[in-house]
């Protein structure tokens, strides 16, 4: 070969195509994302986007052309179910760069034949950023988050943080202060799918750690995001003002924080404005704080297996709109602090328990109600289609249903009288013109259109009518040519391609070829031939005109009324909270009515007194399952003869219900605390700040943690943080290691509870050692769980009652666990040896005691002949021989079970 061709052939190798390079550009724009790249029809992937993408979404991996030498990797998405397979993708945490064609190929070919298409990234879809339907949980919030840090403390030992959380799809923007001991737990608070983060503060282990404990996706950003020197001023430009005086008072973190979320938001949505509130700040005592562990175990929104079945939520949501699940689950996630607010929302509840008849009316409107928020904000990023504004068209009808049959009922709850009036301002005009506006069936897509109702526009309706016409001309053309030319088989079709077309098989074209001055030849394919006329070819420019005009006018007014729907965007949401609001409170009364809930007493003071209380997904579950009625219990962890609240230690076996009474007493304060009514007879509850939760055991592997380093690690956090005003759960403390360091363990967090933290709380142990804490601690009362043995069998009462448990009936509960009987009899062996011996001396000592079990491999018959038997007693025996217990009178018989006890224990004596 010679070197000239041989560097031909190395140029072309390193040859890049036009397409293939502007493709490269716009992928080293977006290198963090995948890149759906448009052609046609279909978004294509390349390279290691397409391996990626092909092994994420399970779709078949193909090749395309090569690259400096190599092939091309490819696969791609048809554009018309690009919303399921983004679905997955954000699922799986990756991010998606969208690239569509900003022209036309015809267009492309006006600056020259082999002008590549314009195409431009339109948007980055990030897990915080979704606004689509079909993308989103339409009963929880998708919050975008971001965290500033400030170094605070003497000598900038500690840390400031700053939290600023965004749902894009509503609108809703939040900020609020943290810091080190509260960060977790706030971001357990806020849930978010996604958390804008500077890449430098990622860079420290301690809060990297914090802040991967929940399930956002983590984005780093450059410092730049978080500049606080330039906050103000960059969320003064956001929201157009001038100054931020009229807003609430921000801290510099929460500032920064605001600025960095906003920051995040312009670069996603390139260009595209969202519309969010103006920033509204939580105050850091106005919620329950739960740390992340406690929401985790008490299931508050999700079982400790990620589902929403199981969990509270679930329990309790009879909620009939997106918009008011979603509120539902912002209160369960947020309890409030002050009694105030709390009472004014039983206020609320207890109008629609009493007035039934305007309940049912105003929930039977709710459930008609699409949801309006997320419309409104789609509309806004310029997402949005036809059917988003019927949504907002039906949802003002039912704003202004609602605010009539509200404004004729006597109710005097001050949150119904607030609804009411922001319904009233609801802007109804638009309402009517969007009902006149659309038509019936509105596509997905404005681009399709076909959505303006008619009547509405009159030259649209002279356009429309031109175009329909036209297709009955089309059909009637096509019968008078096949019956002019004998032809039957004539077809008069349409594509993107060819336009209109007469179409025939390929034996019944003679008519068309021997009049070719008339039948103008298109394409011949295989079977049939294709031909045009003058006729046809002007009434096809005829019927495209009027499509395209027509099309044209309703896009117009689709722009018209999308503007119209944003300007008048504040008053929309303001309806949308108040019916999110009357959602959430009719669902408390409903539940409260179907559930035989009470309201109870909220107060500032530090009691915490429960008649009757009950689980409320326990009592769900076994009416379900078994038709079973729960045992209600009392607590009263109030202050009782000083001004600090009690400690029950709950000994009892396992399985008798200790862990339910644990938690349903930690559900009940914070339904208390979110407003809604609670399961028991009564209910008298000193606002808890804080609830703390440590039950159940589970390690933590990915850190290096065992279950007990676990267990040690949540004991200390409540231990360092509970106050007397908090309410505390712990289940079996120091049962991970070794007996005498678990007793220990659990013996000082007692001590540690009633002189420090003073807190009100409930602590389960099988140490019955601790309960002679009881004489020595004056606020720490012992109570146990009932329980009944009959015919050697155990059975659970579920009742709490005052008194401690002797036993733990392990080996019952084994044995009703199914262990083999021979580990049983085994087990019961051992125990009676034991506690027999009382044995004092070493552990190897006592297991040279103890012979060796031979029964593990033999029949259970045999094991119940031989290695099970009790030790012979033939006094006792004779004893027995001597009564007739037909003969004997109550006293005789009370009489000989003294003498077989005094029998028992001349026997002991002697042995």
């Amino acid at each position: 070969m010679t070197t000239k061709s041989a560097t031909k052939k190395a140029g072309d190798v390193n040859r890049v195509t036009p397409m293939m390079a502007q493709y490269l550009e716009i992928k080293a724009a977006n290198s963090d994302s995948l890149l759906f790249y448009r052609m046609g029809d279909f978004y294509e992937l390349f390279f290691e986007d397409a391996e990626n993408a092909s092994r994420a979404l399970g779709i078949t991996l193909t090749k395309r052309g090569k690259h400096q030498g190599e092939d091309i990797p490819m696969c791609g998405v048809p554009v018309h179910a690009a919303d399921d397979y983004l679905q997955k993708l954000i699922g799986l945490g990756f991010r998606v760069a969208v690239c569509e064609q900003t022209e036309s190929p015809a267009e492309a070919k006006k600056r020259g034949a082999k002008s590549v298409v314009q195409r431009d990234v339109v948007r980055l879809v990030t897990p915080g950023t979704l606004t689509e339907d079909r993308l989103l949980d339409a009963k929880r919030n998708n919050y975008l988050a971001a965290v500033s840090r400030l170094k605070a403390g003497v000598g900038g030992d500690a840390n400031l943080f700053g939290l600023a959380w965004i749902d894009m799809s509503t609108g809703s923007f939040r900020v609020a202060e943290s810091d080190d001991v509260r960060l977790g737990a706030d971001l357990a608070r806020i849930e978010p799918s996604e958390l804008v983060v500077a890449d430098a503060v990622l860079q420290e282990p301690d809060i990297r750690m914090v802040l991967e404990g929940g399930n956002a996706a983590l984005s780093p950003v450059p410092k730049a995001y978080f500049d606080g020197a330039t906050a103000a001023d960059r969320l003064s430009s956001f929201f157009g003002v001038g100054t931020l005086d009229g807003f609430a008072s921000y801290s510099r973190a929460e500032l920064t924080a605001a600025a960095a979320v906003l920051a995040y938001i312009e670069k996603t949505q390139l260009g595209e404005r969202p519309l969010l509130d103006r920033p509204s700040k939580e105050a850091a005592t106005g919620q329950m704080l739960i740390d992340p562990a406690t929401r985790a175990n008490l299931e508050l929104t999700r079982t400790l297996s990620g589902e929403r079945r199981g969990s509270l939520l679930s329990a309790l949501d009879k909620t009939v709109t997106g918009a008011g699940s979603r509120l539902l689950t912002s209160r369960l996630a947020s309890p409030l602090t002050d009694p105030d607010q709390i009472n004014k929302r039983y206020d609320t509840v207890d109008c629609f328990t009493s007035d039934t008849m305007l309940r049912e009316d105003v929930r039977s409107l709710l459930k008609a109600a699409p949801d309006m928020p997320r419309a409104l904000s789609r509309l806004a990023v310029g997402r949005g289609g036809p059917r988003d504004l019927q949504s907002i068209a039906l949802s003002l009808e039912t704003a202004r249903e609602i605010a009539g049959l509200i404004a004729s009922s006597n109710v005097q709850s001050v949150e119904i009288l607030h609804a009411l009036e922001c319904l009233r301002q609801a802007p109804h005009e638009l309402g009517e013109t969007l009902v006149q506006a659309i038509g019936d069936e509105p596509p997905l897509l404005k681009r399709d259109g076909g959505f303006v109702a008619k009547g509405y526009n009159t030259d649209l309706d002279e356009l429309k009518s031109l175009r329909d016409e036209s297709r009955k001309v089309i059909a009637q053309m096509q019968a008078d040519l096949s019956e002019e030319l004998g032809v039957r088989s004539l077809k008069i079709k349409h594509n993107n391609v060819l336009g209109w077309f007469m179409e025939a098989p390929t034996a019944q074209c003679e008519p068309f070829s021997s009049n070719s001055a008339r039948f103008i030849h298109r394409q011949t394919m295989a079977g049939a031939m294709r031909f045009t006329t003058t006729e046809l070819a002007d009434l096809e420019s005829k019927i495209a005109s009027a499509g395209e005009r027509a099309l044209a006018i309703e896009l117009e007014i689709f722009e018209e009324l999308a503007k119209a729907i944003i300007t008048a965007g504040p008053k929309i949401k303001s309806a949308s909270d108040a019916l999110a609001l009357l959602d959430v409170s009719i669902s408390f009364a409903v539940l409260a009515e179907a559930e035989n809930y009470i309201r109870p007493m909220v107060d500032s003071s530090l009691a915490f007194d429960i008649q009757g209380g009950r689980h409320p997904v326990v009592e769900q579950a076994l009416r379900k399952t078994s038709g079973e009625q729960f045992v209600a219990n009392n607590a009263n962890l109030g202050p009782s003869g000083d001004e600090l609240g009690q400690i029950w230690l709950i000994t009892g076996p396992n399985m008798a219900g200790k862990s339910t009474f644990l938690r349903q007493n930690a559900l009940i304060s914070v339904l208390a605390q979110i407003g809604c009514f609670v399961p028991a007879d009564a209910a008298h509850i000193g606002v808890v700040d804080r609830l703390f939760s440590r039950v159940g055991a589970a390690d933590d592997l990915a850190r290096g943690r065992s279950t007990f380093m676990v267990e040690m690690v949540e004991t200390a956090a409540i231990l360092n943080q509970a106050t007397e005003r908090s309410l505390v759960i712990l289940d079996e403390i120091g049962r991970g290691t070794a007996t005498f360091d678990g007793l220990s363990i659990a013996w000082a967090a007692i001590e540690h509870l009633h002189e420090t933290n003073r807190s009100r709380s409930l602590f389960a142990t099988h140490y019955h050692e601790l309960t002679a804490l009881s004489n020595r601690l004056s606020r720490l009362d012992n109570a146990t769980v009932r329980v009944k043995e009959w015919n050697g069998e155990v059975v659970f009462l579920h009742e709490i009652v005052p008194g401690a448990a002797d036993r733990s009936y392990g080996i019952q509960v084994a044995k009703l666990a199914g262990l083999p009987k021979a580990v049983v009899q085994r087990a019961q062996m051992v125990l009676t040896q034991l506690e027999e011996q009382d044995h004092k001396g070493s552990s190897e000592a006592l297991i040279d005691d103890l012979p060796l079990f031979a029964g593990f491999n033999k029949p259970l018959e045999q094991i119940a002949e031989t290695e099970v038997q009790q030790p012979e007693n033939n006094q006792v025996i004779d004893l027995l021989e001597t009564f007739d217990p037909d003969e004997m009178t109550p006293r005789q018989a009370h009489e000989a079970l003294y003498a077989l006890k005094q029998s028992l224990k001349d026997k002991q004596a002697e042995n």
